[in-house]
């Protein structure tokens, strides 16, 4: 679990990374956020890294046209 700050982080960088993304694309909002937890939770907690890490995450998200 996470303190409130470092909540508000990851919250603020998945919004960022996901900006482009409707709320309708649950698999790939889903994806980007399980990426940037996991690295979080590893101990990455820049906000650089972390957003680095969800468009990472974006890029190779699942989509329901492939």
């Amino acid at each position: 679990m996470f303190d409130r700050a470092t909540t508000a982080l990851l919250r603020a960088v998945f919004d960022e990374v996901c900006e482009s993304l409707s709320q309708r694309e649950i698999g790939a909002r889903t994806h980007v956020a399980s990426k940037i937890l996991e690295a979080a939770t590893n101990g990455e907690l820049s906000p650089e890294d972390l957003r680095q890490v969800g468009r990472k995450a974006l890029s190779h998200a699942p989509t329901m046209w492939r």
